[in-house]
């Protein structure tokens, strides 16, 4: 049988030159988070298919990758449920890991603690541009802080972090699920319909105010609660202060201290930012995850027409794990998303230091050869890239695949 050689549907080869951008990006990520204070961690990429599935994914839960159960575990002929079947599935995201993370070790972890997390995750989706159905999540958060510090530190440690990657003139949209239920209950939702409103607020990018208004009608809503809800919305985009208005028009639906909260995290953010970006207070901003609890943000670029990352506060998801809730909040890059931009913008790696190929001969004396690697050695200490490789027959095409690399220089070593 004929190995199959295209890769699998929905997920990609990456390719040398790709990479080379891949590694640059995630070393200037770390590095600036770990500036901010943030501590790098790694989880498994599979998780109990039971924590992926306790219905705070959203969507995403729909889209899990799901493995089946090995050896004598899995019985095919008494099977009668998915549950007989599987017992692990693909993390569709690293925050639900973390929770887990946090939940088995707090006791060895400082508090409040900064978690790094970079790594590969798995959705069952259909493949976009910028999105495949295996892609890398960069997350930062802060566990165990309960007051608007969170938001700011993470904030900062993202826009800094894309300034430094040469983003300019983005915007940070930021918005509270407390103001969305205030909105909503103050329009005469009950309470049992927020999320039905949620999911079509969540469409708003796409089909815009009328679609919102359509799709709320097919939905049931009596047209003058839609016009009510709507009404909100068009009021905040026309005033000075988006949240100042909502705490006039929607007085005891929203507590004073959600819309104090908000304004301290845009006065600090704006007062201390160093890249160059917009601060933008959206009411009709939603994230689907429905394990948020509090503030809620996303990264917008007009290069891509749409989210390259986003985050918020989840209070309540460690406490699904040990019966006592803690306050936690984070904000995750779209990598991939931000390096699609990167290549169709003809990014260049900044120069790095020299990189040197070694090319031996076939047959070079065993006993030479240890003088060779003694002296990429020593070429390494003093800060050199240094490639040891055998030569190829045909020498000319190897040192143009290595070119493309950026390997500059070549020492050959000849059998004589």
């Amino acid at each position: 049988m004929a190995l199959v050689k295209k890769p699998v549907n929905g997920m990609k080869d990456i390719l040398p030159a790709e990479m080379q951008i891949r590694d640059y990006v995630q070393t200037v990520i770390k590095d600036t988070y770990r500036s901010f204070g943030f501590t790098p961690i790694e989880t498994p990429c599979m998780e109990s298919i039971v924590n992926l599935t306790n219905k705070q994914g959203g969507e995403n839960e729909k889209l899990i990758f799901k493995v089946l159960k090995r050896g004598e575990k899995l019985n095919l002929e008494t099977a009668q449920t998915e549950a007989d079947l599987v017992d692990f599935g693909m993390r569709y995201d690293l925050t639900v890991p973390l929770a887990r993370y946090y939940s088995s070790h707090a006791n060895e972890l400082p508090s409040p603690f900064k978690a790094l997390q970079i790594g590969s995750v798995w959705r069952a989706d259909r493949p976009q541009r910028g999105r495949y159905r295996q892609f890398m999540q960069c997350d930062i958060d802060i566990l165990g802080e309960p007051s608007n510090l969170a938001e700011i530190e993470l904030i900062l440690a993202t826009t800094t972090t894309l300034g430094k990657l040469g983003f300019r003139r983005f915007e940070i949209r930021i918005n509270e699920r407390r103001i969305l239920k205030a909105m909503a209950a103050y329009s005469g939702f009950s309470e049992e319909d927020y999320d039905t409103v949620f999911v079509i607020l969540d469409k708003m990018d796409k089909i815009g105010m009328d679609g919102v208004r359509e799709e709320l009608a097919q939905a049931g809503f009596p047209e003058a609660l839609i016009q009510k809800y709507t009404a909100l919305f068009e009021g905040a985009a026309k005033a000075a202060d988006g949240i100042s208005y909502l705490a006039d028009v929607l007085g005891g639906y929203l507590e004073a201290e959600t819309v104090t909260n908000m304004k301290e995290i845009a006065a600090s953010v704006n007062s201390c930012k160093t890249a160059e970006f917009e601060l933008v207070f959206d009411p009709t901003l939603v994230r689907g995850m429905s394990y948020y609890t509090g503030t809620i943000f996303e990264i917008a670029m007009p290069e891509f027409g749409g989210s390259c990352g986003g985050g918020g506060r989840y209070d309540k998801m460690i406490g699904n794990f040990t019966g006592k809730d803690v306050a936690a909040c984070g904000f995750s890059i779209g990598f991939e998303r931000i390096i699609l931009l990167l290549l169709e913008s003809g990014f260049q790696v900044p120069k790095q230091p020299e990189k040197t190929a070694y090319l031996i001969e076939k047959g070079y004396p065993g006993e030479k050869l240890a003088e060779v690697i003694a002296k990429a050695q020593e070429a390494r200490q003093n800060g050199q890239q240094v490639l040891v490789v055998r030569m190829n027959k045909n020498k000319k095409f190897q040192k143009e695949q290595l070119k493309k690399e950026g390997y500059e220089d070549f020492v050959e070593f000849f059998n004589r």
